[in-house]
C-alpha cells in the first residue's frame, strides 16, 4: 500500500504589485500546465487508493459549508472534481488546505492583490503553451439552479411588496390623510367659533294639603310625579313651534344668516322653515335626566349674548307651556265637577217644582192631614149618633115618654145620619178616583222622596266639587330654574383636536370598509 503524499508547506509572501502580477501569471501557467492531461504528472495512487481517501474524508464529518468552500477553491485552482469530497481530495493532493483561512480569503481578495504561494523560490517567466479554455460552464447544478430560482422569487416578492407598500401609502394619503388634513385645517383655521350657554331647570309639583292614598300618594313629591310634564316640555322645546316662536321674538334665522359665519355653518339667505329647523336641532340641545328629574339645555350661537338671550327666551316658553299644561288639566277637572254640580242642582229644582205643583193642584199642602181630619170627624159623628140612639131608646122604654124629647132625639139622630153620610161621601171622594186625596198623597210622597234624593245628590256634587278644587290646587306645576343662563366668555365649538381625530377615524373606517369589500369581491371573482 502506497503512502499518502505529504503536502508541502507554504506561506503567503506579500510583494509589490508588479511582483504579485508576475507571481499570478506564473501560478496561472502552472495551473494550466497541471490541468493539461499531457503535462500533468501521473497520480501516485490508483483508483482504489482514491476510494479509500474519499471514505476517509467522509468519516471526517465535514459540514456542508466546508464542502462547498472546498469545491469553490478547487474550481478556482482549475481542478475538475466529481464531488465535494473529491474536491477536498484533489486539493490535499496538490498540497492545498481548503479550510485554511488564507485560502478562504483568496475567494474574495482580487487576483491583483494576492501574494505568491510557493516554496520561496523566485519564479521567472517561462514560455508556456497556449492554455486551454478554462471558463466556468453555463450549466449549473440542480442545487444552484434551485437556489437561483428561490433568490429570483424572493427578489420578485420583495419588489412586489415594495410596490404594494408604495401604492398603499399613496391610497392612504389620497383617501385618509389628505381629507383629514383638510378637515383639520377647517376646524383650526376656518370654522367660526360658536358659544354655548348652558342652563338647568326642573318642574315641581305643589305640596299636597293631605295624604292621598294609592300609588299617586307614594310618588307625589318625587321626580316620577312630573316625568310626563318634563318629557312634554322637552318635546316642545325641540319642536318646530318653539323654533318659529323664537324666530319671531328674537330672530333665530337672521342670526344664522350673517355673513360673519362660515358657509358650512351659515344658513342660506331667506331659508325655509325646514332648513332653519335642521340648524335649530343642531344648535338647541335639550336633555332630560329621569333619575334627578332635571332638564338640561344647551343653546349654541355665534355670539355669547345672543346665545344667552336665546336660552332665556326658551326657558320662558317652557314656563308658559308648564302653566298651560297644568291649567288645562285643572280646568278639565273643575269643569267636570261644576257640570255635575249644576246638573244635580237643576234636577233638585225640578223635583221641588213638581212637589209644589202637586200641592197646588190638590189645593192643600197635606192631603194625609185632610183625610185624617175627615176620619176623625166621621168617628165623632158616629159616637154622637150612637149616644142619640141610646137616648131615644131610653125615652121609648117609658110608658108615657115625653113626646117633645122623643121628637128632639129623633131629629138629632136624623141630622147626625145626614152629617155622617156627607162625611162618608167626602171620604169616598178623597180616597177614590184619579184626583182623589189618596192618589194626590201618593204622588206628593213620591215627589218628596225624589226631592230628598236630589238633595243628597246635590250635597254629594258639592262635596265632589270642593274635593276636585283641592286636587286641582295640588296638581299645580311650577318651573324652577336651578342654573340660570350666563353668557360664555370662551368659544365652546368647534373642538378642533377632537373633531380632527374623529374625522381621521371616520375616513380610515370608510377606507377600511371599501378595501375589505374590494378584496372580497376580487377574491370571489378570481375564484
Amino acid at each position: 500500500m502506497t503512502t499518502k503524499p505529504t503536502a508541502r508547506k507554504f506561506r503567503i509572501r506579500r510583494t509589490s504589485p508588479a511582483t504579485a502580477a508576475t507571481s499570478s501569471e506564473g501560478q496561472a501557467s502552472r495551473g494550466a500546465s497541471a490541468n493539461d492531461p499531457q503535462e500533468a504528472p501521473a497520480r501516485p495512487a490508483s483508483e482504489s487508493n482514491a476510494a479509500l481517501e474519499l471514505d476517509a474524508i467522509r468519516r471526517e464529518g465535514l459540514t456542508g459549508r466546508q464542502l462547498r468552500m472546498a469545491r469553490r477553491i478547487a474550481q478556482k485552482h482549475g481542478l475538475a472534481p466529481t464531488s465535494d469530497y473529491d474536491a477536498v481530495r484533489l486539493l490535499r493532493g496538490r498540497g492545498i488546505d481548503p479550510f485554511q483561512r488564507s485560502n478562504m480569503l483568496e475567494l474574495v481578495v482580487p487576483a491583483s492583490e494576492r501574494s505568491d504561494v510557493g516554496d520561496g523560490r523566485i519564479q521567472l517567466p517561462q514560455t508556456l503553451p497556449k492554455p486551454r479554455e478554462t471558463l466556468p460552464s453555463t450549466h449549473l447544478s440542480p442545487a444552484d439552479q434551485r437556489n437561483r430560482q428561490i433568490s429570483e422569487i424572493q427578489q420578485d416578492i420583495a419588489r412586489r411588496r415594495r410596490r404594494k407598500l408604495r401604492m398603499l401609502m399613496l391610497r392612504l394619503a389620497a383617501f385618509v390623510f389628505l381629507p383629514t388634513l383638510i378637515a383639520g385645517w377647517y376646524f383650526f383655521a376656518f370654522a367660526t367659533p360658536m358659544y354655548a350657554t348652558k342652563s338647568e331647570f326642573l318642574i315641581l309639583q305643589a305640596d299636597s294639603q293631605g295624604g292621598s292614598g294609592g300609588l299617586g300618594g307614594l310618588l307625589s313629591g318625587t321626580q316620577f310625579a312630573t316625568s310626563q310634564d318634563s318629557i312634554a316640555v322637552q318635546s316642545y322645546l325641540q319642536s318646530k313651534d318653539a323654533m318659529l316662536r323664537l324666530d319671531g321674538d328674537v330672530g333665530f334665522k337672521s342670526h344664522f344668516t350673517q355673513e360673519s359665519i362660515d358657509p358650512i355653518q351659515r344658513l342660506t339667505p331667506n331659508p325655509n322653515n325646514e332648513e332653519a329647523y335642521a340648524v335649530y336641532r343642531k344648535r338647541v340641545k335639550v336633555g332630560y335626566d329621569p333619575t334627578e328629574g332635571v332638564l338640561r339645555m344647551e343653546v349654541i350661537a355665534a355670539d355669547p349674548m345672543v346665545s344667552a338671550e336665546f336660552s332665556q327666551a326658551l326657558i320662558n316658553y317652557a314656563e308658559e307651556r308648564v302653566n298651560k299644561l297644568s291649567e288645562q288639566k285643572r280646568g278639565d277637572q273643575m269643569d267636570d265637577a261644576k257640570a255635575s254640580f249644576e246638573n244635580a242642582a237643576a234636577e233638585r229644582r225640578a223635583a221641588q217644582e213638581a212637589l209644589v205643583t202637586l200641592q197646588i193642584q190638590g189645593e192643600t199642602l197635606d192631603p194625609e192631614a185632610v183625610i185624617a181630619s175627615i176620619r176623625s170627624q166621621i168617628n165623632t159623628v158616629e159616637l154622637q149618633l150612637l149616644e142619640k140612639e141610646l137616648q131615644l131608646a131610653a125615652l121609648l122604654d117609658n110608658a108615657r115618654p115625653n113626646q117633645s124629647r122623643v121628637d128632639g132625639a129623633r131629629g138629632d139622630i136624623r141630622r147626625l145620619n145626614e152629617q155622617l153620610s156627607e162625611l162618608n161621601a167626602k171620604m169616598t171622594d178623597a180616597s177614590q178616583g184619579e184626583n182623589s186625596l189618596a192618589q194626590l198623597s201618593v204622588r206628593i210622597q213620591m215627589a218628596q222622596a225624589d226631592l230628598a234624593t236630589r238633595d243628597m245628590l246635590l250635597q254629594s256634587a258639592l262635596q265632589q266639587m270642593e274635593q276636585t278644587r283641592m286636587e286641582a290646587n295640588r296638581q299645580v306645576r311650577y318651573l324652577t330654574t336651578s342654573v340660570q343662563p350666563v353668557p360664555p366668555q370662551q368659544a365652546s365649538y368647534p373642538r378642533a383636536f377632537e373633531n380632527t381625530i374623529l374625522a381621521f377615524l371616520i375616513f380610515a373606517g370608510i377606507y377600511l370598509m371599501i378595501s375589505l369589500t374590494a378584496s372580497i369581491l376580487r377574491e370571489q371573482v378570481t375564484s
